[in-house]
């Protein structure tokens, strides 16, 4: 389940994207400040946004992990739950 503590501050545009949306535009917005594409208040700006993406991003991860340990089959075949881990 969500942290709404978390996402409370995080613009409805954001909240609407997928996992695969907000990480495709950080990756943008990463490349670009990487290149020192743009002005320092555009940057500021685009840096904001990328760590709301970034913030969304951890919470759809921790929302499918929690999906995941729902449905995880037991040594038995019973559904149980299991922590799951990422690498």
């Amino acid at each position: 389940m969500a942290d709404t503590s978390k996402t409370t501050d995080i613009p409805k545009d954001i909240l609407k994207l997928s996992f695969e949306d907000a990480l495709a535009e950080l990756e943008n917005i990463v490349r670009d400040l990487e290149d020192g594409r743009g002005e320092l208040e555009g940057s500021i700006k685009a840096f904001e946004r990328g760590t709301l993406l970034k913030r969304h991003c951890e919470t759809k991860l921790k929302e499918a992990e929690a999906r995941i340990e729902k449905i995880l089959p037991g040594s038995d075949g019973a559904v149980g739950v299991e922590a799951a881990e990422f690498d």
